[in-house]
């Protein structure tokens, strides 16, 4: 027995595994001792002091959650919970939604973005004709290994291009243009991650003609909804103009951004349908993907946005509180793009103001971003990307010195 395994352990030959690159920031940041570092690696939004910040509509229908004595802890469905599936498709779909008053959308509940994107691929893995998704390039991170490991083989269509530092809505079409009928189509619904571009609605429109064109089958990936513009609406303009025409579609949803729900893990698939019958055959089958997976999810988080999106008062002061977070990124891009012309930097830098949402893609190399992290303490991942939510207007002086540096030593 030893002989084989050295040390003891049947596990002996297992290898470390690479840091996960965006967490891995995080760790790497967290082992310095520098009192001027700053993490501009995690997607997490921050105040202006730097902190977490838990939003007051958040703190209020939680203690009215703890205060209700008829409140229990017992599981909820396979789907999870019901209101909460509801709400959630009225949220992004539209209160008026032609699918949902049909009865179209087939709502159930996952473990945040990363979860429904999930039961969403297993989904099409195990009920879809064509196993092929295509993603953009680039795109968050987890993406190609959620669907790779759900059974779907990934492909790229081209998205960013970096001489712009905008969207390659040429090269977009093409590749789309080129995909096999049938093939899925991941979108990001607004403020793509990592590169904060998006295309305009006349744009989107294209996209959809092309894609209905050619039965491909759009994958919306909704993780900013509200948190990119400050408006609910239009940041849903692209995923509502795929269900107004009546076509099929699938949208993941997460409340990690826009209600600060990071660590409740809360989000929900909604699979738009042709009818009312496919709709309640496909829910039948979301529950067999789900059920040996988790068995169904947990009840907290859910209960905290099924408070706040069915009451008025709440729904208001959370559109509020959601702009707030909204116009502080937006302001802090206006910020680093002005301190960067007022120092002369080499470059052109207006694609700060012009991409959208949490994340800019600066257009540093990974030699700048190395050098950035080394002389100035500065975290992000090495693509490049910032996350403008983790700036301060006290931060974005130290980060305007070290990108001046940076640009200026390394070519």
């Amino acid at each position: 027995m030893n002989s084989q395994h050295p040390d003891g352990s049947v596990f002996s030959n297992i290898v470390r595994a690479p840091e996960d690159p965006i967490l891995g920031v995080t760790v790497a940041y967290n082992k310095d001792t520098s009192p001027i570092k700053l993490n501009l690696g995690v997607g997490a939004y921050r105040t202006e002091e730097g902190k977490p910040l838990v939003l007051k509509v958040v703190r209020r229908a939680e203690q009215l959650l703890v205060n209700d004595p008829s409140r229990v802890k017992e599981y909820l469905p396979i789907v999870g919970l019901a209101e909460f599936n509801k709400l959630s498709a009225k949220l992004i779909f539209g209160a008026d939604s032609p699918a949902i008053q049909e009865n179209r959308v087939a709502t159930v509940q996952g473990l945040s973005g990363t979860g429904s994107l999930r039961i969403g691929a297993e989904f099409l893995a195990r009920h879809y004709y064509q196993h092929t998704i295509y993603i953009p390039v680039p795109t968050w991170g987890n993406h190609p290994k959620i669907f790779t490991i759900a059974g779907l083989s990934v492909k790229t269509y081209r998205y960013y291009d970096p001489e712009t530092r905008g969207l390659d809505f040429k090269g977009l079409l093409e590749d789309l243009g080129a995909a096999p009928t049938g093939a899925i189509v991941l979108l990001h619904a607004c403020a793509h991650n990592p590169t904060g571009v998006d295309p305009t609605l006349e744009q989107w429109e294209q996209i959809r003609q092309l894609m209905r064109s050619k039965g491909l089958l759009p994958f919306f990936d909704s993780a900013y909804q509200g948190f990119a513009s400050g408006s609910l609406d239009a940041d849903a303009q692209s995923v509502r103009m795929f269900v107004a025409d009546g076509g099929e579609c699938l949208a993941a949803q997460s409340y990690a951004k826009n209600m600060g729900l990071y660590g409740e893990r809360v989000g929900a698939l909604s699979i738009v349908c042709k009818a009312a019958d496919v709709a309640s055959r496909v829910e039948s089958q979301l529950k067999l993907v789900i059920r040996p997976m988790y068995s169904n999810p947990p009840i907290h988080g859910a209960s905290i946005v099924a408070t706040i999106l069915k009451d008025s008062d709440m729904y208001n002061e959370w559109t509020v509180e959601l702009k707030a977070m909204a116009d502080r990124i937006i302001s802090m891009r206006q910020l680093l793009f002005d301190t960067l012309r007022d120092r002369g930097t080499p470059g052109d830098w207006s694609h700060i103001i012009k991409q959208i949402g949490m994340f800019t893609f600066t257009g540093l190399n990974t030699e700048q971003v190395a050098f950035m992290t080394k002389e100035y303490h500065i975290y992000m991942t090495s693509d490049g990307r910032i996350s403008m939510a983790g700036l301060s207007s006290r931060t974005v002086p130290h980060l305007a010195d070290a990108i001046h540096a940076a640009v200026t030593r390394i070519p």
